[in-house]
């Protein structure tokens, strides 16, 4: 029997910086520009990024080579 391992709705911060392989600073520089995916700031203060939004802005910098 096949297991599904099902990707979660939202990353965290280190989830997403694992999955791109870059750095914490990376992201947040990034961010600070504008170029990094859209972010849901939490009361608590932390940050998510849905899995759909992550694909979309990874499709909008595919490379059309």
């Amino acid at each position: 029997m096949a297991t599904i391992t099902r990707l979660p709705a939202m990353l965290t911060v280190p989830e997403l910086c694992a999955e791109l392989q870059i750095s914490r600073s990376t992201f947040y520089d990034w961010r600070q520009k504008g170029r990094a995916p859209r972010c849901i700031k939490l009361p608590n203060g932390d940050l998510r990024v849905r899995r759909a939004d992550l694909d979309a802005w990874l499709n909008a910098r595919e490379d059309a080579a």
